[in-house]
């Protein structure tokens, strides 16, 4: 299991903070894995800096690339809480 720091834009963060976005969609960069967790830190793209937010989530779900139209190079994540 890894642990990742990942930059999420604001209104999405919100969204897994609040809980109402339980996936994230992300290139498949890192080899995420089921019971990895990930530290999504909130990005502020208007100014290139982290807000001071973050929340913590567990991988509980991976679905990969190449089938349903999502691109081979991205996957999506299913997440859980901690």
């Amino acid at each position: 299991m890894k642990h990742h720091d990942l930059k999420t834009w604001p209104p999405y963060f919100q969204d897994v903070m609040t809980g109402v976005k339980s996936f994230e969609l992300r290139e498949n960069d890192r080899d995420f894995a089921v019971g990895d967790t990930l530290c999504l830190r909130e990005w502020d793209p208007q100014v290139s800096q982290y807000t001071m937010r973050a929340v913590t989530r567990r991988v509980v779900y991976v679905l990969p690339g190449g089938a349903f139209g999502l691109a081979s190079t991205h996957v999506i994540l299913g997440l859980g809480s901690i």
